[in-house]
């Protein structure tokens, strides 16, 4: 069975007769820039009084690989000390994307979760379509991507081309294999979070079975109505109890935070 992390949760992802990756080649970024930074909170309940459980935090940097130009992203997942004895979560994942393609070139997952602890560093070879990993070579599709880089690269989606109710596939490798998975598009909600009231766009990722998430369309992901595509909150069950994400902080945006109605 697949170990899925919590940390997941942050990152993203019958309709339109697309073959997987089609929306996901040849984008260019207009979402997000060197320098931003956003937090998130946890919050986890099991009869309906959500309490804080942890925190995330996602940055881009500037940086190279193999003479190329790369966005370096790093996401990184705690559990609240309180929290450590229930399912202590010390999670790192990071994804170097070319700026030009953003189609990953190296992916770096690093998690420890209640005693589970794995370490997973992929170089992409897109020009062979192969994946090498500490556990060999592996064949992977056109435009494949990452779990990091998955989500960055959908954020440059231009949601306004579909209906509710149509799916955005997509490839990706995680633990040595490929994985043909979906964004069903859900339309466009007002919603109120901890920080603030905002205009969102609304979807649910095709989940990839594990063993904290169930799999299939559960998860509802709630992302900003501007040009940045942030997520502002993210709604799933769990084995035991829910889950929900809400976006708490932000630094250097590409754009205005334009989709905020009001400040809670």
């Amino acid at each position: 069975m697949k170990k899925i992390s919590i940390l997941l949760l942050i990152l993203f992802f019958a309709g339109k007769p697309l073959l997987a990756g089609d929306e996901f080649c040849g984008a260019r970024n207009l979402a997000f820039q060197e320098g931003e930074d956003i937090s998130f909170q946890i919050f986890y309940s099991v009869v309906g009084l959500y309490v804080n459980a942890g925190t995330a935090n996602f940055s881009v940097a500037l940086d190279q690989i193999n003479n190329k130009p790369c966005y370096h992203v790093v996401g990184a997942g705690t559990s609240n000390p309180s929290y450590d004895w229930i399912f202590k979560v010390r999670d790192r994942y990071e994804s170097f994307i070319d700026t030009a393609s953003l189609q990953p070139q190296k992916f770096i997952r690093n998690i420890s979760e209640g005693g589970f602890k794995k370490y997973e560093n992929i170089s992409f070879n897109h020009q062979a379509n192969t994946a090498i990993t500490t556990n060999g070579v592996f064949k992977i599709p056109t435009c494949v991507q990452d779990v990091l880089s998955s989500i960055y690269y959908a954020r440059n989606i231009n949601f306004d081309k579909y209906k509710a109710g149509d799916k955005i596939p997509f490839f990706m490798f995680l633990d040595n294999e490929v994985y043909n998975l979906y964004i069903k598009y859900m339309g466009k909600e007002d919603v109120k979070t901890r920080y603030g009231k905002f205009h969102t766009i609304k979807f649910k990722p095709l989940l990839v079975k594990g063993t904290l998430f169930q799999g299939g369309e559960k998860m509802t992901v709630w992302v900003s109505d501007d040009a940045n595509h942030i997520p502002l909150r993210i709604e799933s069950p769990i084995v035991v109890g829910s889950i929900k994400v809400d976006m708490m902080g932000y630094k250097n945006l590409r754009y205005p935070l334009s989709s905020m109605i009001s400040v809670r």
